[in-house]
């Protein structure tokens, strides 16, 4: 076997698997507020900066519109956001958080911390870790 295509010599995989497990440790904490993890991430980037539209959630997510399109209709027949055409250009459509959407800021207020509480990394960790996988980020988004 080739070494360069040894399961434990890929950076892909670690990050793939703690990725998995990771937002799997979110789960308990979305079934009582009847969301996903995705939903979440939408929430968290519209409680930040609302009535924006989809291409911006789409890059401020790291997700295409294929991904995010269905998971925003859903999210609209659940009450959570509203989608708007832009008048001035009815191609863009406009993402914006409804009362229910709001409201959800305060149910979820806990997850954070609770999630955190389950990871055995201390706070300089954190830090670099958060760090590392930015760049990592950043460089990506580069080359698009």
């Amino acid at each position: 076997m080739k070494e360069q295509l040894c399961l434990d010599n890929q950076l892909c995989f670690p990050l793939y698997a703690c990725a998995r497990k990771v937002t799997g440790l979110y789960t308990p904490f979305f079934k009582p507020l009847g969301i996903t993890y995705t939903q979440y991430i939408v929430f968290l980037a519209l409680w930040e900066k609302d009535d924006v539209s989809v291409s911006d959630l789409c890059a401020r997510l790291y997700l295409d519109s294929g991904t995010l399109t269905p998971l925003l209709k859903k999210m609209e027949q659940d009450g959570y956001i509203k989608r708007t055409r832009s008048a001035s250009d009815e191609r863009i459509v406009r993402i914006t958080l409804t009362e229910k959407g709001r409201e959800m800021e305060e149910r979820a207020a806990d997850i954070p911390m609770q999630v955190g509480s389950c990871i055995t990394l201390d706070p300089e960790e954190a830090v670099t870790l958060y760090a590392l996988l930015s760049k990592i980020l950043a460089k990506e988004n580069s080359h698009e």
